[in-house]
């Protein structure tokens, strides 16, 4: 797997374009239900209730009180897809072990969601979390301006150790900038101690929400390398570990473990689809499993 960042940024953004449509061309292009399927949010009226057929949560409760009668609402579906993506690059993410930092998988990811859910009509907004706050760009559809949002996450220097914007702060501010309905794709580590779950709940009210965990492998072993000088990335601090402890080693990978389960207890609380990226692994054919994850949920477990 050769890193993007060894090529120069045009060429990383033709490499992840070809990278996308090559393997997941027909998959997902203009079906943007691949990602996360949904009814459609546009109320297209009413109609009579069929035992066996509909879902109670679809009731329309207005028009049953009205007519004595049980009615579910109809929707049809969008045929503009409006997404936000709120793209983590706070210090946490410049970290990489493998192939790749966490900050250029997060580039990949949006790349792949730009990409494919590109159509007539569609539109693509970005907020970019940084150490100084969130940089925001409104949606607008085409190519050419997601050719510029991926070289402006491209072009971002290193976030400076130190200073932290909470995740939750720029998902209430995403919340409140949105008007309408959307798809709405956050991108983070989630190594954050604010309290993005409720926000994301919050959000997840309204809007579809997926979120994708990016990580790394060494977030979850420490290995047998004598003494290691680790630093905080969020606070700056650094601290010297002896890491021939396997004690210490147990207890890291302990810690770790329960770390991730947090997260994960979090975006299922919040209702967010998960998606799990690794730089340790084909980040293309995790996107093809969530894929096909969320079509069988919407056949209803058949395939």
């Amino acid at each position: 797997m050769t890193s993007v960042s060894q090529l120069m940024p045009d060429r990383r953004i033709r490499q992840l374009e070809l990278t996308i449509t090559r393997r997941l061309d027909g998959l997902l292009r203009g079906e943007y239900a691949g990602l996360l399927p949904g009814a459609g949010s546009e109320l297209a009226g009413s109609r009579e209730y069929r035992p066996g057929e509909d879902e109670v949560r679809r009731m329309d409760w207005a028009v049953t009180a009205r007519t004595d009668m049980p009615h579910v609402r109809e929707t049809v579906a969008e045929h503009e897809l409006s997404t936000h993506v709120l793209v983590d690059a706070t210090p946490s993410m410049d970290f990489g072990t493998v192939e790749l930092e966490k900050r250029e998988l997060a580039v990949a990811a949006v790349a792949a969601i730009g990409f494919l859910t590109a159509g007539a009509g569609n539109r693509l907004g970005a907020g970019i979390l940084t150490s100084e706050g969130v940089r925001r760009y409104p949606a607008r559809a085409g190519r050419v301006h997601l050719i510029g949002l991926l070289r402006k996450l491209l072009a971002l220097p290193r976030a400076q150790e130190g200073r932290q914007v909470a995740l939750a702060d720029a998902i209430r501010g995403l919340h409140r900038a949105l008007r309408r309905r959307a798809l709405v794709v956050i991108v983070s580590d989630f190594l954050d101690e604010s309290d993005w779950a409720r926000e994301m709940r919050r959000l997840g009210a309204r809007h579809q929400v997926i979120a994708i965990e990016v990580t790394d492998p060494r977030e979850m072993d420490l290995p047998d390398v004598g003494l290691l000088t680790v630093v905080d990335p969020e606070t700056g601090r650094k601290r010297e570990i002896a890491t021939g402890s396997r004690a210490l080693r147990e207890r890291y990978a302990a810690a770790a473990a329960e770390q991730r389960r947090a997260v994960q207890q979090g975006l299922r609380s919040a209702g967010a689809a998960h998606v799990t990226l690794s730089t340790g692994r084909d980040w293309v054919a995790d996107v093809v499993r969530h894929v096909h994850a969320q079509r069988r949920l919407a056949l209803g477990g058949k395939r």
